[in-house]
């Protein structure tokens, strides 16, 4: 017998295909075209089990629901259908309802579609908000498909409420889980194989953001935020049709097809060298997309916090009594950090008064007393913070001194320059940095993105060497300019990454004004930033002739050798594990390696004395 869910997965990929020369196009719209499309078989399937039981189905008091994907109207070529049947305990016995479910049901298992079924009272709808945080935020989408509406919207509308009342209580917890998953999945944008729903700047972010606005906890962002939900749900569509089913993991099997659906296929260049640039440009911009839905969760989500715990009258009991205040609001304060920079409500802000349009170093005073602080920037300073003329030449000397001091942070760092770059200032400073912003690294060894990966080297660098030498300022400064710098001449079709970007710093350093001493030893750095650790893996760490050669390279240096080391280890530190070790916290830099590259060093320590 056939009924109206029949084929509705191959209509589903219909609806799918890419056009006619191979690229996925006009993705909202067969988003929209599938969400109808399911919408309407699901309403002719209710009709037809109605029709199909011994008894009366009742018009009122019992409904089929969407929630999930399908309520939001953004199902996929091969997403599972998430439907609930909301019924009054009174209407059907449970024997009843069995057999009406599974008119609804089985059809839609025989036609192959995954299915996320449930039957419930509309009191166990509501009580959702008290019992199930993660079910509650894809449940405050329930959207009627078919028997009784007006009770389904009811119902719906019910749900919200309870949430709205229950979130402040709720929150710490839809925090906590956020962050749990976070641990466990990963970041979108560092990641070689990422799950598009699942890491911190996927899909599942982009539906808390949404149930904290449903909350009235924080008002939910706009503008490239939803260009960046729309972009990443045609990578989903995309990632359906290369699979054929229904997986949100973006495995490298399936990076080819998935670019080549998405248009970042070259067909002007060899199929090896296509595959390679089509899956660099891919990751790009998964990175691109993360980042921007990442930032709009996290500032979405402090502003919600910061509405539970500051968003309360600031004026006492006994002044509604007092006559001279008159029951007002006392004004706002402001604890000034920095000139031109405050902390308000656990926030960098600007201070009132402030112009950024006239001052170029404000940028960098708010991000050092964010990072000095330990306090997140304010998301309306930060795009205040474009606004600043801001410029890549000519610095002045507090602003070299204000850039040596944020990277000098150390850990700070790395949430403070994501601010910072979700509002491109990094790339206005350094125009070299856009070239390798958001791009993986060649080597499958790399955890982060390359620009990722350079602060993160940046983090782990101290003014004290491992081997035991303090450094002076000057000589800190040219490590943490070395760290920020080492791979910024990773660029498309560069061979020797080192070399390039040796041949970069001097221009970048001189001009933000930078003395000849710190360019020099800096491009030096950067140019070695690879040979103790290539020397160490293919020389014996004791010949001292090969020593000699890098002692060379060095000047017989011994400061320069202590930088080389810990350069070497900040960027081992940073990189991801290799087969077979477990290294806790120290990703990349065993034992066993810590010990072949100290040993090196020490060599051409000894042959810097000869």
């Amino acid at each position: 017998m056939s009924t109206a869910v029949d084929g509705l997965q191959q209509r589903f990929l219909e609806i799918s295909e890419p056009d006619t020369d191979g690229v996925y196009r006009d993705g909202p719209q067969r988003r929209a075209r599938r969400t109808d499309l399911a919408v309407r078989a699901l309403r002719e399937l209710w009709t037809q089990a109605c029709e199909d039981v011994p008894f009366d189905v009742p018009r009122e008091g019992i409904g089929l629901a969407a929630v999930g994907s399908l309520a939001r109207g953004q199902i996929g070529p091969c997403s599972d259908l998430d439907l609930v049947i909301v019924h009054d305990v009174h209407i059907l016995d449970q024997e009843q309802l069995a057999a009406f479910a599974s008119k609804l049901w089985y059809p839609l298992w025989d036609c192959g579609l995954g299915l996320d079924q449930s039957v419930r009272t509309r009191q166990q709808c509501e009580d959702i908000t008290d019992k199930d945080l993660p079910a509650v935020v894809g449940w405050l989408d329930m959207t009627p498909i078919a028997g009784d509406v007006d009770y389904l919207a009811g119902t719906a509308t019910e749900i919200l409420a309870r949430w709205r009342k229950a979130a402040r209580q709720r929150l710490p917890e839809l925090l906590g889980s956020a962050s749990e998953r976070l641990e466990r999945s990963g970041r979108l944008a560092y990641l070689n194989q990422p799950d598009v729903k699942e890491s911190r700047g996927g899909l599942r972010d982009t539906t808390l953001i949404s149930a904290l606005a449903a909350s009235w906890l924080a008002d939910r962002p706009h503008g490239r935020y939803d260009q960046a939900v729309e972009r990443l749900l045609d990578i989903r569509d995309c990632l359906h049709l290369a699979a054929r089913k229904d997986t949100d993991i973006l495995l490298a099997a399936y990076q080819p097809r998935v670019a080549a659906l998405l248009g970042l296929d070259d067909p002007t260049l060899p199929r090896n060298e296509r595959d390679v640039k089509a899956i660099d440009d891919l990751q790009t911009m998964l990175a691109r997309l993360g980042r921007a839905i990442a930032f709009s969760w996290e500032s979405t989500a402090a502003r919600a916090s910061h509405t539970l715990t500051h968003d309360k009258p600031r004026f006492a009991f006994f002044q509604v009594f007092t006559p001279r205040f008159g029951g007002r609001r006392e004004a706002p304060t402001f604890e000034i950090l920095a000139p031109g920079v405050a902390q308000h409500e656990r926030e960098v802000v600007l201070a009132p008064s402030v112009k950024p349009q006239t001052d170029a170093e404000l940028p960098l005073r708010v991000a050092v007393a964010a990072a000095e602080y330990g306090l997140p920037i304010n998301a309306l300073t930060l795009r205040n913070l474009g606004r600043c003329p801001i410029t890549d030449r000519d610095w002045s000397a507090s602003m070299r001194a204000l850039l040596i001091r944020l990277l000098a942070s150390g850990s700070a760092l790395t949430d403070v320059w994501e601010e910072l770059d979700s509002v491109d200032i990094p790339g206005r400073w350094i125009p070299e940095w856009l070239a390798i912003r958001n791009r993986p690294s060649a080597s499958s060894a790399h955890r982060f993105t390359i620009d990722r990966h350079m602060i993160e080297v940046v983090s782990r660098l101290g003014r004290r060497s491992q081997h035991g030498h303090g450094y002076d300022d000057e000589e800190y400064a040219i490590l943490l300019l070395a760290g920020l710098l080492h791979d910024i001449g990773k660029r498309p079709g560069v061979d020797d990454h080192a070399r390039e970007g040796a041949r970069h710093v001097p221009v970048i350093l001189e001009r933000m004004g930078f003395a000849p001493r710190v360019v020099d030893r800096a491009a030096l750095l950067v140019r070695e930033h690879l040979s103790l650790s290539r020397l160490a893996g293919t020389c014996d760490p004791n010949d001292i002739a090969s020593a000699g050669k890098l002692a060379a390279r060095l000047d017989h240096d011994p400061v320069l050798l202590d930088m080389l080391l810990d350069l070497t280890k900040a960027d081992g530190s940073s990189l991801g594990a290799t087969a077979g070790e477990t290294i806790t916290k120290h990703y990349g830099w065993s034992q066993w390696r810590e010990r072949l590259v100290v040993t090196m060093a020490d060599t051409v320590r000894a042959a810097m004395r000869r």
